[in-house]
Order: structure tokens, then C-alpha cells, then sequence
């Protein structure tokens, strides 16, 4: 915990500085919702194909979603949430002729959350 994922379009990937971003959010991540920094790990997921509306060219999407235990209040993830889209701000540039659709959610995970490290 935290479990982030990030999903985003392939023609983004020469404009996203990725490392920097995770390094952003899990420093981010620490300071407002009280993980620990060991504990933050990052997955990129890139995707080929990004359709939105009736448009398939011209558009890009950043998807963020950050899994925490429960406990945290709704102020709390919305503050982190916010974090996040300002990290990417400054972590993805602008592309010509890419519209960017940038988003993030911040939820609980599920009670039956469990890991283990080997």
C-alpha cells in the first residue's frame, strides 16, 4: 500500500517523464495520506489505442488511480487526487495536436487486500 497505476496513451510516452512523476506522487503520497515511503510502488500501463467521443485521433488520456487501506477521510483523497494532476502537469508535455484528458482517483481498497513480499 499505496498501489498506484497509470494508464496512459501511447503517443505519450516521449513526453511523460514517468520516474519523475512517481518519484512526485509518492512524496506527495507520503506527506497528505500518511504512507510510508518504502510502501509507494508505481505501474505504468501504456495504451495503444485511445478513443474519445466520436474522435479517435487527436486526443490523449493520463489516468491515475491510487489504491489506499481505508481510514483516510474523503478530504484527504481529494487533496491527493489534486496532487496528482498537478504532478502530471508538470511531468507530461504537451504534444502538438494531442488534447490531453488527464484524470485521478483516489479510493479505498478492498477490505480483502493482502500482499507479501519475497
Amino acid at each position: 500500500m499505496p498501489q498506484i497505476t497509470v494508464d496512459y496513451s501511447e503517443r505519450l510516452a516521449d513526453a511523460f517523464d514517468r520516474r519523475a512523476f512517481a518519484a512526485e506522487v509518492h512524496a506527495r503520497t507520503v506527506e497528505i495520506a500518511a504512507a510510508k515511503p518504502p510502501a509507494c510502488k508505481t505501474q505504468f500501463r501504456r495504451t495503444e489505442d485511445t478513443v474519445v467521443g466520436p474522435d479517435a485521433g487527436g486526443h490523449a488520456i493520463v489516468h491515475v488511480t491510487i489504491g489506499l487501506l481505508a481510514g483516510r477521510t474523503e478530504e484527504t483523497k481529494a487533496r491527493l487526487a489534486e496532487a496528482v494532476l498537478q504532478a502530471l502537469r508538470a511531468h507530461v508535455k504537451p504534444v502538438e495536436g494531442l488534447a490531453l484528458h488527464a484524470s485521478a482517483e483516489v479510493r479505498d481498497l478492498d477490505p480483502s487486500y493482502r500482499k507479501y513480499d519475497a
